[in-house]
């Protein structure tokens, strides 16, 4: 009985999968090769069928949803979104 709870234990551990999330200001935005590059220097490839706004542009801070396989790295991009939109260039920002 014990072995058997130890094999299933550790079938289930080496293909676990886990949600994760993060979020950035985007540096750079190429829209045709569907690659985001963040602040950080981290990119990001988008599906090729991911719904992505039409004014997405540097300086929009947005959050990723993606599923890891522990060491196997990053499996599936679910989603992106954006939570602010940068202020233009040329506007005061301030109270």
């Amino acid at each position: 009985m014990r072995a058997f709870l130890l094999s299933a234990a550790l079938g289930l551990a080496a293909t676990a999968a886990f949600a994760d999330e993060t979020e950035g200001l985007i540096l750079a935005f190429d829209r045709h090769a569907h690659i985001i590059v963040l602040t950080d220097k981290t990119v990001w490839e988008l599906p090729s069928d991911m719904a992505i706004p039409a004014d997405l542009g540097t300086g929009d801070r947005v959050l990723f949803e993606y599923v890891t396989a522990g060491e196997d790295g990053l499996t599936k991009l679910s989603a992106m979104t954006r939570l602010a939109v940068a202020l233009p260039s040329d506007a005061d920002g301030g109270s």
